[in-house]
């Protein structure tokens, strides 16, 4: 469902980018437009996940700069029969988490 999400929501932001790129240069507009837009939607696919967690400050964490966290996200890893994903941390007083990829 978030991926049929994802799509219209780019799809949608695309044609946006084609009818103002129409309105500006006509027919070679809206393409340039279309092509400004494919190349925006394929650096977002590969790079969301570095933005977000650059955006808000994370940073990975390994078994040496904070072993305990980093065996509890392990153990959780192992139980679930899921590989051990990269594991990052907000410095922030209030709990938070969340998931990327």
């Amino acid at each position: 469902m978030n991926t049929l999400r994802t799509a219209m929501l780019l799809a949608a932001m695309t044609a946006l980018f084609m009818g103002v790129g129409f309105l500006i240069g006509g027919t070679g507009g809206m393409m340039i437009a279309l092509l400004i837009a494919a190349g925006m939607n394929l650096f977002s696919y590969w790079n969301a996940d570095k933005m977000v967690l650059s955006m808000n400050g994370a940073f990975e964490v390994d078994e040496r700069s904070d072993p305990r966290y980093y065996r509890i996200v392990q153990g959780l890893a192992r139980r679930a029969g899921l590989p051990m994903p990269k594991v990052y941390k907000i410095d922030t007083p209030q709990p938070n988490a969340f998931a990327t990829g």
